[in-house]
């Protein structure tokens, strides 16, 4: 579990892919010390166990499925992206649950700059914008943001200098494509039934 605060980025660096099995190393800094093989870490919002460490590089596995889901069918070298080490008992939640399951992508569809501030406007599958509410939280690219606003198939997200400065949000372009984990809150409210 993480909570979509990003501290660091990284590159991906390498894409391996044996049979059905992709690989990627991704090299970072600052970052590998904390890390111990077999541990979780959030990728872009996707979480990934640690299975090698590399002077200044670990590599992950990613499934058939998590291909399926997220923006990684169409990864390349050169890549950047954000990732946050996962959630310690006892540590501050500064941003939301963020389970590393993502439930789609989505693209952006505008970028509207107001002063130093940036919004975004993503469109995602109709499928997932009821779990969707302003002023709610939405993962995109692992990191927690408040929706600032929403319609049938789209919500916005704006973003402050801090998200811009420290993560790969500030990279993005019109038709870009995001992953985004919806609130686990919000998913389990709307999918529970009552038995009586």
């Amino acid at each position: 579990m993480f909570t979509g605060i990003i501290k660091k980025t990284g590159e991906i660096s390498k894409i391996e892919k044996t049979g059905n099995k992709i690989y990627f190393t991704i090299k970072t800094s600052d970052f590998l010390r904390d890390v111990k093989i077999g541990e979780s870490v959030s990728c872009d919002g996707v979480c990934l166990t640690v299975i090698k460490k590399i002077k200044d590089s670990f590599k992950v596995e990613l499934m058939p499925e998590t291909l399926r889901m997220t923006k990684f069918r169409h990864a390349k070298a050169g890549d950047l992206i954000n990732l946050e080490l996962a959630l310690k008992m006892g540590e501050r939640i500064d941003g939301h649950f963020v389970m590393g399951h993502i439930d789609g992508t989505g693209v952006v569809k505008k970028i509207i700059n107001e002063g130093g501030f940036k919004t975004l406007a993503i469109k995602i599958h109709r499928k997932l914008i009821k779990y969707i509410a302003y002023k709610g939280s939405a993962a995109v690219n692992g990191v927690s943001l408040t929706v600032s606003g929403a319609g049938k198939d789209w919500f916005k997200i704006s973003l402050i200098t801090h998200t811009l400065e420290n993560t790969n949000l500030s990279e993005l372009k019109k038709g870009d494509e995001v992953n985004i984990e919806v609130d686990m809150m919000a998913r389990y409210i709307i999918n529970s039934k009552c038995k009586n």
